[in-house]
């Protein structure tokens, strides 16, 4: 694992820099990477001119679809359809917003990660934090290629076939695209080709600002779990310190360090939840309407046999299903891992301590008792049971068979709000 160590800070710099590469892919090509004092003036320029493009390609988009849904004489079906693709470029624009807006506590936490690895120099412990920025930058990368590939496969199979439609006696092959644009002349080659290039780019910048909100959740969630992780090692090698050699534990000597570790990692979760708290929420919502408008179009595709249509839905469905399952295991999993440090401490030898010695670890069992909790908009919790009444309301919705609609996916999202709101009132408020 030394060599394991050297050979990755070898390749990559530092160690710090593979922890965040990933990120770093995914919200540069956006603009959404944070601005630190080494960034040259290429690079601030570069970011700007990217965060105008993205603006411009996604507005090109949203505001044809929201046109097109208001002004078209269509039938419900077919404005219902339309809502399904807008909506994700709507969340994908506000959680770009959200990362813009955020920079600063993306920063701090960027700093704090490189922070962590400079003053944690014991081989031991850098091998904990090492395996946790491994899964961190796997499921991160997975979660990327997931939704990128699912975004740009709806797409194509959307807006780069021909449709076929009858009219009266007649057969005819249309153009379509992902998003139905407002008065735009679609149908001839030259204007559908454009128009359809900028959908496909306006959707890799929705999907990249959730694939990038996503990502620094679970890389940053990863690098907490190792601090925590290395922060029981430091307690059970404190409190067991009598019965070993002094020089053999000069890493941890005072409670102080042990104390403030436990409050940066407290801070550091703090600063995850302030970024991921909008974005869930709107994901939450997104997915909600999502599941419910997937569930129709896959219901009325079956009845028409369209295997092209349905396989698309039903790989949305499941992305959706995957986003919610992630953020929610995130949540679930920083809440246990907060909660068992203070149970580990508890059940040491801390009472036969020195008097002040048992009073800093005692102050770390009383912060622990406070529920650690990621929240959607500090309305809805992160957690296994958000997730349990997500997929109870999924297996409900598909038995409804053709009455699902835009009111039921309010009603559904509603559902999980007064689901989680007595557990909510009954529990101590967040970090």
């Amino acid at each position: 694992m030394t060599d394991d160590l050297r050979t990755i800070e070898r390749k990559f710099g530092s160690l710090s820099e593979y922890s965040i590469q990933v990120n770093q892919w995914i919200l540069k090509p956006i603009g959404a990477w944070p601005i630190t004092n080494s960034t040259t003036t290429v690079e601030k320029i570069t970011s700007r001119i990217l965060t105008v493009i993205c603006w411009c390609l996604s507005l090109f988009t949203i505001i044809p679809g929201v046109l097109n849904i208001m002004l078209e004489k269509e039938n419900i079906y077919l404005k219902l359809k339309t809502l399904g693709p807008l909506s994700h470029w709507c969340v994908g624009g506000f959680n770009y917003a959200v990362l813009l807006l955020r920079k600063n506590d993306i920063h701090y936490c960027i700093e704090h990660i490189r922070t962590d690895w400079k003053m944690i120099t014991k081989s031991e412990d850098q091998q904990v934090m090492l395996k946790n920025a491994k899964l961190g930058r796997y499921v991160a990368g997975f979660c990327a290629a997931f939704m990128q590939g699912g975004v740009f496969c709806t797409c194509l199979a959307l807006g780069a076939f021909k449709r076929t439609i009858e009219i009266g006696n007649e057969t005819m092959a249309v153009y379509t695209l992902p998003c139905p644009a407002y008065k735009f002349p679609v149908q001839t080659n030259p204007t559908h080709d454009i128009i359809l290039g900028t959908q496909f780019l306006s959707a890799f910048i929705a999907s990249s600002s959730a694939a990038g909100a996503f990502s620094l959740a679970t890389v940053f969630a990863s690098h907490a779990l190792g601090q925590l992780s290395i922060m029981m090692t430091w307690v059970d090698e404190f409190v067991n310190r009598q019965s070993r050699d002094e020089n053999n534990n000069a890493c941890v000597n005072k409670t102080g360090i042990i104390v403030e570790h436990h409050l940066r990692v407290l801070s550091f979760i703090a600063r995850i939840e302030r970024i991921m708290s909008p974005i869930c929420f709107m994901e939450m919502f997104k997915c909600m309407l999502g599941m419910c408008m997937a569930n129709y179009y896959i219901l009325v595709e079956w009845s028409e046999q369209n295997i092209q249509n349905l396989i698309t839905y039903t790989m949305i469905l499941i992305s959706m299903t995957g986003n919610i399952f992630l953020v929610c295991y995130i949540g679930e999993i920083l809440s246990e891992k907060c909660n068992n440090i203070g149970d580990m401490v508890y059940m040491t030898k801390w009472y036969r301590l020195p008097d002040k010695d048992m009073l800093s670890l005692i102050m770390i069992i009383s912060r622990s008792s406070v529920k650690i909790k990621m929240t959607a908009g500090k309305i809805i919790d992160m957690s296994l049971f958000t997730f349990a009444n997500y997929t109870l309301l999924l297996t409900e919705s598909t038995d409804d068979s053709k009455e699902i609609s835009t009111a039921q996916a309010a009603s559904s999202f509603n559902l999980i709000l007064s689901d989680n709101a007595n557990e909510v009132s009954n529990s101590k408020p967040s970090v």
